[in-house]
């Protein structure tokens, strides 16, 4: 057991709904022994993802349609202008936010978000803008759309609309199926994908599916279910989790023009009870590196590559909302494991907090993790409950 006290940045707990706000200090404890000391720093409303800015401060996109930038050392926020109409409900509405990887010279911020059409139907859209940021005001200009779900449909869930850069400038994008389950086999649409593009929006001419359409010439992946995490590793490969069905949730290892199976196969059933064939019965898709039965419902993912923690270099923590624990996962070679949870359920009940749901109206998701300094850490979330911390001081006994 090694512990440790020391200065390594400022941890932000962003609490959803309209519990207080009031600065709480939290022990999280993991079940490998690992121990943080955290302090709550902040409110939001349905906080759905987060990105640092190069000087420190955060864009946080709350799903009704509101992004916000946070300055962390005063805790003043302003609303951005400029932000699109979401069409808010259910999973839907205003979604990720990242930066383009040369943000420091062009200003380009890339989010994503649900809108609807004249008929009631919707789908994601992806789309970049450049982000003028002066003292007191902070706005989007010159926004274009560079993507959008096809087609749109009823219903207003699987979105996924997960976005993230490769270490070769791509901009990688999940599609969930909608909870219509059979286009994620479909070459005609781009539901139940993970999309390739050019940071512009053009198709790159080495995207892996060239003789099956146009729009099949987008796809990076297929076979996919509701994937709300999405990182890569320090050797630039990429990893996405997914939402299974009734049990058999997933970490995949994603490479471009593999077939993951959904609907064809899962390690978990239908809601109704009907069975679906496990992946060991076709060998010809991909099959997960882990999967959970019962399920830990998956939301957001970060890869740590920090220098602080040497034994988690490379490790991958995943927030889960039915297990409502931060979830440490061991990638090496050929081994995939849990190592470690996080239990938050206890630790919120100590805070005194009883404002936790989970229904169809609220889909919560981990933000994403932003290095912007040295040392940065862990992101979880807890229901209706976000953390991450990035620079603060902390009391940690770990045991890795």
């Amino acid at each position: 057991m090694h512990r440790f006290s020391l200065w390594s940045g400022l941890f932000l707990f962003l609490l959803a709904g309209s519990c207080s706000g009031e600065s709480v200090k939290t022990l999280i404890e993991g079940s490998a022994g690992s121990r943080l000391q955290a302090e709550s720093f902040g409110a939001f409303n349905e906080p759905w993802a987060m990105t640092f800015l190069p000087e420190g401060d955060l864009l946080i996109s709350e799903k009704s349609g509101t992004l916000v930038l946070f300055h962390l050392k005063d805790r003043s926020r302003v609303l951005v202008q400029g932000v699109p109409e979401v069409a808010y409900g259910g999973q839907g509405g205003l979604g990720d936010i990242i930066l383009h990887p040369q943000y420091r010279e062009n200003h380009w911020v890339y989010l994503s978000y649900v809108e609807r059409d004249e008929s009631g139907n919707s789908g994601a859209v992806v789309a970049r803008a450049l982000l003028k940021n002066a003292a007191a005001r902070a706005e989007l200009e010159n926004l274009e759309v560079l993507w959008r779900q096809i087609p749109k449909v009823q219903g207003t869930g699987h979105y996924s609309h997960r976005l993230a850069f490769g270490p070769e400038g791509h901009l990688f994008i999940t599609s969930g199926e909608r909870q219509k389950q059979t286009p994620a086999q479909s070459w005609t649409q781009n539901l139940g994908k993970v999309i390739r593009l050019n940071p512009d929006g053009t198709v790159p001419a080495d995207n892996p599916f060239q003789d099956k359409g146009e729009l099949a010439k987008t796809f990076w992946s297929l076979g996919h279910r509701n994937l709300l995490g999405i990182a890569f590793d320090q050797e630039g490969q990429l990893w996405t989790h997914e939402m299974g069905p009734r049990h058999g949730d997933e970490f995949n290892l994603i490479l471009g023009g593999e077939n993951y199976g959904w609907p064809l196969v899962s390690w978990g059933d239908q809601y109704s009870g009907l069975a679906i064939p496990d992946h060991d019965t076709r060998r010809e898709f991909h099959s997960p590196e882990l999967y959970w039965v019962p399920s830990i419902a998956p939301s957001g993912l970060i890869i740590y590559s920090g220098t602080l923690f040497s034994g988690w270099q490379g490790n991958a923590f995943i927030g889960g909302l039915v297990s409502e624990s931060l979830i440490r996962v061991r990638m090496g070679g050929d081994q995939v494991q849990e190592v470690e949870r996080f239990a938050m359920k206890k630790r919120a009940q100590s805070e005194g907090m009883n404002c936790h749901r989970r229904d169809s109206n609220f889909l919560p998701r981990l933000p994403e993790f932003r290095p912007v300094g040295n040392d940065l850490g862990l992101i979880t979330i807890k229901s209706l409950q976000t953390f991450v911390f990035k620079s603060f001081y902390i009391d940690l006994e770990l045991s890795i």
